[in-house]
């Protein structure tokens, strides 16, 4: 029977462009891919074969088709390129993609060190056969880019032919928009939302805390990377307020049902102020 929720949040649908979930897989076998699929297809955009792990998995052929049957496009790590660019075999780093039928790719700087301009014009270069996404932050925790450091470089890569730009958190969600200890630079990304377009952003989002916090600031199609397998399903409760976090976000106000709710809540604690024991 199909479930008849009334007012869940607009969600976009695959093909997307905006509201797109970014799966990290950090090395998982066929099998646990197509068990991956099986449930959580429908809510997957693109799936990221983590840093160098692409090098040492076995069956990665298989592994990818997987994924490509499912519908569900994969790109290798950025790591690995920024592998490849600093042995200065770029060219071998495309024929690799060309071998596996890969049309998308990510370019970053995140531990090498790579000038702006020589970035853009990888970007611009690239971008004429794949769609590439660009990341933008250190992998440094000690490195804190200013601002407007960020927003130059974002609308640098997006006029160089980025798809979307990638706001840096690792897996960890422990540096780039996000502090040591995982806590939300929000400053930061106002600053940068403030002036560059929410849907040409994929905030990379490991942590529920974190991936609750940018729904709730711009809604249920906000782009969320980093994402673990095993969470792509709580995401998509979240992104459609059928978690608690997230419940009463998507609820209108002048809904008679929630006013109704709202009242018989009110009247209920009222009550058990009234009975609480005198002190």
């Amino acid at each position: 029977m199909a479930f008849t929720l009334k007012n869940l949040p607009f969600r976009t649908s695959k093909p997307r462009t905006n509201g797109m979930t970014f799966v990290l897989d950090k090395g998982y076998s066929v099998r646990e891919c197509e068990d991956f699929c099986e449930v959580a297809s429908d809510s997957v955009d693109v799936v990221k074969l983590g840093w160098g792990t692409s090098v040492v998995t076995q069956n990665l052929e298989n592994k990818i088709k997987v994924y490509s049957d499912a519908g569900i496009p994969v790109y290798f790590g950025g790591t690995l390129f920024e592998a490849y660019l600093l042995r200065n075999q770029l060219s071998d780093y495309v024929k690799l993609l060309n071998k596996h039928n890969i049309d998308t790719l990510e370019v970053s700087n995140g531990t090498i060190w790579l000038s702006d301009e020589k970035k853009q014009k990888i970007i611009k270069d690239l971008s004429k056969d794949f769609k590439v996404y660009s990341e933008v932050g250190s992998k440094n925790p000690n490195e804190i880019v200013p601002p407007y450091k960020w927003v130059k470089v974002i609308r640098e890569e997006l006029e160089a032919g980025a798809e979307k730009v990638i706001c840096e958190a690792r897996e960890s969600g422990t540096v780039g928009v996000f502090r040591p200890n995982g806590e939300i630079r929000s400053g930061l990304i106002e600053e940068i939302t403030d002036q560059i377009p929410v849907e040409k952003l994929i905030f990379e989002a490991p942590q529920k805390e974190q991936q609750v916090w940018f729904i709730k600031k711009y809604g249920s199609n906000v782009n969320l990377g980093n994402i673990p397998p095993k969470e792509v399903i709580s995401l998509e409760t979240i992104r459609q307020g059928l978690r608690s976090d997230t419940l009463m976000d998507f609820v209108p106000i002048k809904d008679p049902s929630f006013q109704e709710m709202m009242k018989k809540n009110s009247i209920s604690r009222q009550v058990d102020i009234n009975l609480s024991p005198k002190i």
